[in-house]
């Protein structure tokens, strides 16, 4: 078993990997708030943590993996004011909350499936895990650090400072805090039951109109949405354990929250490492709904959107991701996924040639210290770009060994076969069948069959056109007429 090495967002340095029980590891992911479709900056965080769970596994690790489903209790803003991001989607949608929360949570799941991202060990959702969350809360409050007010919870940030430091995660300092909030957040919904404008909600009284409420020791409410997090990790990976993950739009507030809480609660941290992935910006820009350059998966999938002309399959896409280390951002454009989509299919084609390489009884490359390169990029702190620039160093040897412009031994191309099975398959998770093009090869299709249809139209063979269409869409698939041309979509 190598060492793995990896950045605790804690410490702020690269630390080897030690877990609290030796062969095991406990790990414990943000899941989405469902209440949308996934877009594309859901997609990141749950393949570089996919990735690490497999590099733990192929290390001899056995991985107790959770990712929560949060469907209560996330509200439309961070400072505990707003409506409930599940109740607001279900007034827009006219259904309940719990059909909105599990639409999504299965469109999730299916977009999860696709880039072969293995489900979680234990997928808890938070309406599931009221008790532990109230339970939890009580214990803050025994603790002397949470207070009640006007049926409301809060988390006293104030006395929890006396003698722990809230901002140890994020670095902040809470003078700043206490300074940048002023006096104008306290006008927000709920902030005049706070003693300072920087404590949280552990529990929100709910209005009697609000849908998704609970009854607990200080009326009917619902939970904050921090407190989901610290409870469900506690219950299902003990008090202490060892990974949290997220993303680095969490770290201030929802994770330096989970730090308090589970401090207060238990007297001590949850996770002994932290692990952040960064984001994904679009051309340059960060995602933002008031920016309108959201991409769902689905349509980038499809290539339904007007930052693309085409759409990518899930493979490319993951290889997209890969190609850039976790802890730096991430830059999206058709460009970019242009030139991952060749570089995968670069590396598929030289892995298929190695089956036909003739071994020789000596050989032009070292192979050993390429594969040696590729553990070492990924122990070394999940350097996913450096091991694809090994692997892509393997298939120029399986390239000119092909073209008998070199030489690899038996051992070699044993060594080749086993390396791409164990670290592109296996822990990197990618589709060593030439799968990447098969969006490209829908397109392709759906493009001769709409040409067809059309064609029919204009000879007025309206039993064609009709035929078409309804076959089409007996499968799944609606075309959209309009007076730009023809689209479709997968329903």
């Amino acid at each position: 078993m190598a060492q793995i090495k990896l950045y605790n967002t804690l410490s702020r340095t690269i630390e080897p990997f030690n877990s609290l029980t030796p062969g095991r590891v406990g790990m414990y992911v943000c899941g989405p708030t469902v209440y949308g479709p996934p877009h594309l900056g859901h997609v990141r965080g749950p393949i570089v943590f996919d990735v690490f769970r497999r590099l733990l596994m192929d290390q001899g690790f056995q991985v107790r993996f959770v990712r929560n489903i949060t469907d209560v209790g996330h509200l439309v803003g961070d400072a505990d004011e707003g409506e409930d991001k599940l109740q607001k989607q279900a007034r827009l949608e006219q259904i309940e909350p719990m059909e909105v929360a599990q639409t999504y949570t299965d469109s999730y799941n299916w977009v999860m499936d696709a880039m072969n991202v293995m489900r979680p060990s234990i997928e808890p959702k938070a309406s599931g895990h009221i008790i532990e969350q109230i339970e939890m809360i009580e214990s803050i409050i025994h603790a002397g650090l949470a207070y009640e007010s006007n049926g409301s919870v809060y988390f006293d940030v104030t006395a929890y400072e006396k003698e722990h430091n809230y901002g140890k995660l994020s670095g902040r300092v809470l003078d700043e805090l206490i300074a940048g909030a002023g006096n104008a957040s306290r006008e927000l919904e709920g902030q005049s039951e706070k003693k300072s404008a920087h404590d949280f909600a552990l529990w929100k009284r709910a209005s009697p109109e609000h849908i998704m409420q609970w009854s607990s020791p200080w009326g009917k409410g619902f939970p904050g949405w921090h407190i989901e997090c610290s409870a469900m990790s506690a219950k299902y990976l003990g008090s202490e354990f060892d990974i949290h993950g997220g993303g680095m739009d969490l770290l201030f507030p929802h994770h330096e929250c989970e730090i308090a809480q589970s401090t207060a609660a238990h007297k001590h941290e949850p996770a002994r490492y932290w692990m952040h992935h960064n984001m994904i910006t679009i051309n340059g820009q960060k995602m933002a709904k008031s920016l309108n350059n959201g991409i769902k998966v689905s349509e980038l999938f499809e290539g339904n959107h007007p930052l693309l002309t085409r759409g990518f399959g899930p493979n490319t896409l993951r290889f997209f991701v890969l190609q850039a280390h976790y802890r730096s951002t991430l830059d999206f454009s058709q460009e970019a996924l242009e030139a991952s989509e060749k570089g995968l299919k670069r590396l598929l084609e030289a892995f298929k040639k190695i089956d036909g390489v003739v071994p020789e009884s000596e050989s032009t490359f070292n192979t050993k210290e390429i594969v040696q390169n590729i553990e070492n990029a990924l122990i070394d702190d999940l350097n996913t770009p450096i091991a694809i620039a090994q692997l892509f160093e393997l298939a120029k040897y399986i390239n000119m060994a092909s073209d008998k412009k070199a030489k690899l031994t038996l051992s070699d191309i044993d060594e080749i076969r086993s390396a791409v099975a164990r670290y592109f398959g296996g822990i990197m998770g990618l589709n060593a069948q030439d799968r990447s093009d098969d969006n490209g090869a829908m397109n392709e299709v759906m493009d001769i069959l709409i040409q067809l249809r059309s064609e029919a139209k204009q000879e007025k063979n309206y039993a064609l056109s009709d035929a078409i269409r309804n076959r089409l869409k007996d499968k799944g698939i609606e075309l959209m007429d309009s007076k730009e041309g023809t689209t479709w979509k997968i329903n």
